[in-house]
């Protein structure tokens, strides 16, 4: 294995399957990458297995790495996020000159990369934080790539970014999203959205199996029906795909031999939490990864099926079975429309508590093609986005207020009936929920504010004059006073 000095494009640490295939996709695209792994046998095997897809140039070390890119030098890391990530960027810094450019394309923690990047200005380089969707398929056919960084990061990392993306309409799903952690936040929330999303079809599922009485082969009948118009996506596209997947071992569902215990990797619940520190509601993403968390939680659950089991003709609940069918539909396109403005709510408050200026219509633009939640909607949000770029809610705008008031419902009957049946539907009801919450004159919140003031003295506002109150609640006649 050897280097020729100072000829590649780009290098890249990393060669699991997700750097592999985007390594991959660089070399496809015409650039020529210089490919290192700290284990070499990734290294010869890529070399050996796809060096003949276009210009990839092996190294050894990462002393190799550096010295194989030209400069200002570009070098993605694709290691495991957190402490691995932080030991190969230790490693590099010493290696690298003024303006050149470390790139983390892997699911790191926004915070972490804000950190890394303040740490790398000290020494005069540039730190990007670059979002990658679309999985292992994705990286090596078209991805959707959010880059967060400097200007000259971008301008540098541009040619590359914008040849390996998905593309759609001629338009590269790639983007320069701001600076800093930008990237990694929008690509965190992009995961955040995909949790409700796959928690929304999963829902459906159940209820067109458990409720209606379809079969797993039926129900992909189904979502591919829904596949035609409104709601096609890709995730809708794969549902059916597994649950027409029969086992070859057993004969059965697919869908019926796999665990009912879902794993999380920790970007669903980050939006989460960060959604609380900034104070955004996202109700159908944190139900989503609450659900795969109780999915987890067999000892618990097995226990409550002694002491709560049900006999299944008890809960039955007859429905007819297209109408319930199209009433599903609809209940999950307005669930999906809350979901997604929910992600853009959280972005939107992000970029402000932090000084980035993204650009919302751009990553509706981005997420058309080669990401995970890709779907024909989102045309419509770039619309919306376009029309009105302060834009308070999705929910608002014509198009989607049209198909959510058409559907609602629909949407009521379906989290009504799933709680007659006893199938439980925490995305469905949250999102409804959600909604009537917004769209409600006056809310129970002003008993909350009443109790806070009475237990701890929180004090208050009013709706007749301005100003924060407290009332004397212990003294006999109760007297109001301004809070200082």
């Amino acid at each position: 294995m050897s280097t020729e000095h100072a000829r590649a494009t780009i290098g890249l640490t990393g060669l699991a399957t997700m750097g592999r295939n985007l390594a991959r996709n660089i070399a496809r695209n015409g650039h020529t990458i210089a490919v290192h792994n700290r284990t070499t046998a990734r290294t010869t095997a890529l070399l050996e297995e796809h060096g003949d897809e276009g210009d990839l140039v092996g190294a050894e070390t990462l002393e190799e790495l550096v010295a194989a890119i030209a400069r200002p030098r570009v070098v993605v890391v694709m290691v495991k996020a957190g402490e691995a990530t932080d030991a190969v960027i230790d490693e590099l810094v010493p290696l690298l000159d003024e303006d050149d450019i470390v790139v983390d394309a892997g699911n790191a923690h926004f915070a972490d990369t804000v950190r890394r990047d303040e740490a790398l200005a000290g020494h005069g380089l540039h730190f990007v934080g670059m979002g990658v969707s679309g999985g292992e398929d994705g990286a090596l056919n078209g991805p959707s790539i959010m880059v967060g960084g400097s200007d000259h990061a971008w301008e540098r990392l541009r040619p590359v970014v914008e040849s390996i993306a998905a593309v759609v309409e001629g338009t590269p799903c790639a983007a320069h999203v701001g600076p800093g952690g930008a990237g990694h936040f929008v690509k965190m929330v992009h995961n955040g959205i995909e949790y409700a999303d796959m928690q929304l079809i999963a829902e459906s599922y159940d209820l067109l199996r458990t409720v209606a009485g379809l079969e797993p082969a039926q129900v992909a009948d189904v979502f591919e029906d829904w596949n035609g118009g409104d709601l096609e996506s890709f995730l809708i596209e794969v549902a059916s795909d597994v649950l027409r997947h029969t086992d070859a071992e057993t004969g059965r569902p697919f869908v019926d031999v796999v665990r009912d215990a879902a794993e999380q990797k920790g970007t669903g619940r980050w939006t989460v939490q960060t959604a609380l520190d900034l104070g955004v509601p996202v109700t159908g993403i944190a139900e989503a990864t609450f659900a795969r968390s109780l999915s987890g939680h067999t000892e618990q659950r097995a226990a409550a099926r002694e002491v709560f089991a049900t006999d299944p003709e008890e809960q039955r609940v007859e429905v007819d079975r297209d109408t319930f069918v199209d009433q599903v539909r609809a209940a999950l396109y307005a669930s999906k429309v809350v979901a997604y403005a929910q992600g853009f709510d959280q972005v939107a408050a992000g970029a402000d508590a932090h000084g980035w200026d993204i650009d919302l219509g751009e990553l509706a633009t981005i997420w058309r093609g080669g990401c995970i939640i890709r779907a024909q909607f989102l045309d419509r949000i770039k619309e919306a986005y376009d029309d009105e770029p302060g834009l308070t809610t999705l929910l608002t705008t014509a198009y989607f207020a049209d198909a959510v008031k058409a559907g609602v419902d629909a949407w009521r009957e379906v989290v009504a009936t799933a709680a007659r049946a006893g199938v439980p539907t925490p995305a469905f009801s949250s999102s409804l929920a959600y909604f009537d919450g917004l769209r409600r004159e006056r809310l129970p919140a002003a008993l909350v504010q009443a109790l806070r003031d009475n237990f701890g003295a929180h004090t208050y506002e009013r709706v007749d004059r301005e100003g924060s109150f407290h009332t004397r609640w212990a003294e006999p006649d109760r007297p109001e006073v301004a809070a200082d």
